[in-house]
């Protein structure tokens, strides 16, 4: 299968550069996976796609501040350090850029110089290049005094995709209203939408809310660069799965009740630790699932999602799920009715 299979036209203007000021009043597609049909609605109306018995999936990553800008301590020059993965308590998995100037042994300052109790002068963060990982990822050992949460609140940003080009006031809102473990990179854009007004309707009403944690790496910000989809390399991210979580998960399979994940990474996440059964198993665990049409899935029977890129891995998993010309079909109209894309922009329910 061609990556150029899943691409489609979008107009520039439509990449939100925003979040809108109330999350849940998004517009809503929703898309009737067994026919291809569309209907249009607002996401604060999701209550009424959903049913008494549901599990509505959750991924409660939380994004940390995970940019960092500093300058290469030798000679000035300017040096971005996104975060990737945590290693051990003082060493990073970091994409650098540029990553030709960052060779083993460089060092990296970041805020300005300060006069410690000691009478020295120094940063108060530094990052040494330890090491070259597989696709030009570096290992940096970062070398501090204190908490490091508390110095990348003061010096860090929030990693906003490269199609985003606006400066984001409130760093809160590229995190959901129920994110709670640090490690992310990049948000679960679906999760957005969502309000603590709503996810507790939706409670009141019966659905079952079910958290998992998938923290989203690299992946999320490299392109499919292979003609051949197959071929492409997905990165691992790290995923925990509760007992509590499987229990529910598996509990409503048995019963026939359905399972609506919150966003591809929960999706992932579930089918990541599934058996050749549907069955999820409880544990933490790397994964490099890749879903693209053709897979079949074990657990997930619903999905929201935002709309994605175009050849990206994630319009091939939503392809997947709902298929490639029902998927591409409905972002014609999504497109032709004026819907805003990407991480700030609307939602899709595909059932």
């Amino acid at each position: 299968m061609k990556t150029s299979d899943f691409a489609y036209d979008l107009p520039e203007e439509l990449i939100a550069q925003d979040p809108l000021e109330d999350r849940s009043a998004s517009r809503l597609m929703v898309l009737d996976r067994s026919g291809g049909t569309v209907r249009h609605d607002v996401f604060s109306h999701i209550p009424e796609y959903l049913k008494a018995g549901d599990v509505l999936v959750l991924n409660d990553t939380k994004v940390i501040p995970a940019r960092l800008l500093g300058v290469k301590e030798e000679t000035g020059a300017k040096i971005e350090i996104l975060l990737l993965k945590r290693i051990t308590e003082h060493e990073w998995e970091t994409l650098v850029k540029p990553g030709k100037k960052c060779r083993v042994g460089t060092f990296i300052v970041f805020g300005e110089k300060e006069t410690s109790s000691d009478g020295e002068d120094r940063y108060p963060l530094t990052a040494e290049i330890v090491d070259i990982l597989e696709d030009g990822k570096r290992r940096v050992h970062f070398h501090y005094d204190g908490v490091f949460e508390e110095i990348l609140s003061l010096l860090g940003e929030m990693p906003l995709p490269p199609y985003i080009h606006h400066k984001l006031e409130d760093g809160s809102r590229y995190n959901t209203v129920y994110a709670k473990y640090d490690g992310s990179a990049a948000a679960p854009t679906a999760g957005l939408h969502f309000t603590d007004e709503l996810l507790a309707s939706l409670q009141e009403s019966g659905v079952e809310i079910v958290r998992v944690t998938l923290h989203v790496g690299l992946g999320t910000f490299r392109p499919v660069k292979c003609d051949e989809i197959e071929e492409h390399h997905m990165h691992k991210e790290s995923y925990v799965i509760s007992p509590e979580a499987a229990d529910a998960v598996n509990r409503a399979k048995e019963e026939g009740r359905r399972v609506i994940c919150v966003g591809t990474t929960s999706c992932r996440t579930l089918e990541s630790a599934a058996d050749e059964s549907g069955r999820v198993h409880a544990g933490s665990a790397d994964t490099g699932i890749f879903i693209y049409p053709g897979y079949r899935f074990r657990v997930m029977d619903g999905l929201i999602t935002n709309f994605h890129l175009p050849e990206s891995t994630l319009i091939m998993l939503v392809s997947a799920f709902a298929g490639r010309e029902n998927v591409l079909a409905a972002y014609r109209e999504a497109v032709s009715e004026r819907y805003r894309f990407f991480s700030f922009g609307d939602a899709m329910l595909i059932l």
